[in-house]
């Protein structure tokens, strides 16, 4: 087992922020259980992947780092069979893999957990687990047999599921579970973790690396894939960074640190956004004792919240406590059933999308995928999806295109953004440029108050960082801005004051320092007995 292999992010512990914890070292064998011998791969003129090589040694952890678009999920899709190479080998266990030929990765034991997870909601567990593992010739699945298995694996590697639940019914932490339980049940050897603590709570992350601790002990090998450098520090043995399509780094975890890793990543020194002091301004949105109904489990409950100019309000908590329900009740989405909204201390009785984009209310969506964007329009139609009916883009009902792509080609050179062209689909952008799109079309022109909903989901730490220094120029322009996030680190280092929900109830806010990592954990899981009626 890797000794740099800790269980971060537990914050309950009354530690430090990302605990080291000791286990006993497994040696890491010398013969390679992978490798991968000059694999390039072209996309047009686009060359994804050039000349790629390395290996992967049995019981060892390699993380993958690069930026958005660096050719990572591409070079893993051409391990896993998906796509072809354009040159280059795949050897597993010492033998060639047939390229394009996902049954054969499986065969060789390689098994791959994607971010967005592959499993049919209407099934149960078992089902989902054994699903594609069984002759067609056989009538019916052994599902005797197959529970004992699940049961078996389940209480080997840490990973409590019910075989009999609805997938439909778990959490996000209990289908990555499920997910890594198929590839268990398949006799994976090898297992690509692709981005897996994206949409993790800390709880669920600490459990995940748990595991990834007795998997590796009983000789399996990680490609571990995340944006988060201090997971891949806490995880892995050794870090491979890609940057254009081509390896640019390898380092021993043990003898490298964050900083350079992220400067392999960008290609240049990563300057982190500096948060200076600030004198708050006037109020500008405020909920005074919002209730709503239930939504996926979760409302809020008499909840007080002011969000003033030149001041970012943090709001920490762990998923599926009421923070999406706010963030779609300050969008508009959703309408409280008591309580009432005021903007620049005016109440508003009707509220809508539309009432709070002419209010002045711009959002940064949790999910850009199903939220943010319409993947099959254009750049130029998501742009402006919000405001195609403001006099900016529309003349007499009809949509004036060429100050819409006008529009379009700004946010895409004020932004840096890599694009082939205003006219491609959204949906063709890497993550991290469609997320530069939509944070331009929320900031365009200079919102008074901005929501931002788990902004650096998912990103590279180049892009992480360059969203932090736009939303704090916003907040110097004098914006009010309520930043929703998961990230307790995010949360710590850019925002003012601080906030905590649990079970649809705010926590008393607090200054920048003013709460400990173990306080603001015990809120986070409501233990503290603090959250209550109060205004934040």
């Amino acid at each position: 087992m890797c000794p740099q292999l800790v269980a971060a992010y537990s914050f309950m512990n009354g530690k430090e922020a990302f605990p080291q914890r000791h286990f006993p070292v497994t040696p890491v064998s010398s013969n390679p259980a992978l490798r991968l011998s000059g694999i390039s791969k072209r996309f047009g003129p686009l060359r994804a992947n050039d000349a790629i090589s390395f290996e992967l040694k049995r019981g060892e952890v390699i993380a993958l780092l690069g930026e958005n678009g660096a050719g990572k999920t591409t070079l893993m899709n051409i391990l896993f069979g998906h796509y072809v190479a354009d040159e280059g080998t795949v050897e597993a266990f010492g033998k060639l893999l047939a390229p394009g030929d996902p049954r054969a990765a499986l065969d060789a034991g390689i098994g791959m957990v994607h971010q967005h997870f592959t499993l049919a909601d209407n099934m149960t567990v078992q089902e989902n687990i054994a699903l594609g593992t069984q002759s067609l010739w056989r009538m019916r699945l052994d599902r005797t047999a197959a529970r004992r298995r699940i049961e078996q694996l389940s209480a080997d590697f840490g990973l409590a599921v019910d075989p009999a639940a609805t997938v439909s019914t778990l959490s996000v932490g209990e289908r990555q579970r499920v997910e890594i339980l198929k590839a268990l049940y398949r006799e994976a050897r090898i297992l690509i973790l692709d981005e897996p603590t994206a949409v993790l709570t800390p709880a669920e992350t600490d459990a995940l690396f748990r595991t990834l601790k007795l998997l590796v002990a009983k000789g399996l090998s990680i490609i571990f894939i995340s944006h988060k450098l201090h997971e891949v520090m806490a995880v892995s043995d050794r870090v491979l960074v890609l940057r254009s399509g081509q390896l640019v780094g390898e380092r021993a975890t043990a003898s490298t640190d964050r900083k350079e890793l992220a400067a392999l990543m960008v290609g240049q020194e990563v300057k982190q956004a500096e948060v200076s002091p600030v004198k708050p301004g006037a109020p500008l949105l405020a909920l005074e004792r919002v209730s709503t109904t239930p939504y996926n489990g979760a409302g809020l409950d008499d909840v007080s919240l002011t969000l003033t100019a030149g001041e970012i309000t943090g709001l920490a908590g762990v998923a599926g406590n009421g923070q999406a329900v706010l963030a779609a009740l300050i969008a508009g989405t959703r309408r409280p059933t008591s309580g009432r909204i005021s903007i620049a201390g005016q109440n508003v009785r009707d509220w809508s999308p539309r009432a709070a984009l002419a209010h002045g209310v711009a959002r940064i969506p949790e999910d850009r995928h199903a939220i943010g964007s319409i993947g099959d329009m254009s750049v130029t139609e998501n742009v402006i999806a919000e405001r195609y009916r403001s006099p900016r883009f529309s003349r007499m009902g009809f949509l004036n295109w060429k100050a819409s792509r006008q529009f379009a080609e700004k946010l895409i050179a004020d932004y840096e953004v890599k694009c082939p062209s205003p006219d491609a689909r959204i949906r063709l952008l890497s993550g991290g440029n469609m997320q530069k799109l939509i944070l331009g079309r929320a900031l365009d022109p200079d919102p008074e108050i901005i929501l931002a909903s788990q902004p650096t989901r998912g990103l590279d730490v180049g892009a992480v960082a360059y969203v932090h220094r736009m939303l704090l120029e916003a907040r110097t322009r004098g914006a009010a801005i309520l930043l929703i996030s998961e990230d307790l680190e995010e949360v710590l280092t850019l925002s003012d004051r601080i906030i905590v929900m649990s079970k649809g109830r705010l926590s008393t806010p607090s200054a920048r320092g003013e709460r400990s990592i173990r306080e603001l954990g015990e809120l986070m899981a409501g233990h503290s007995g603090e959250h209550g009626d109060h205004a934040a």
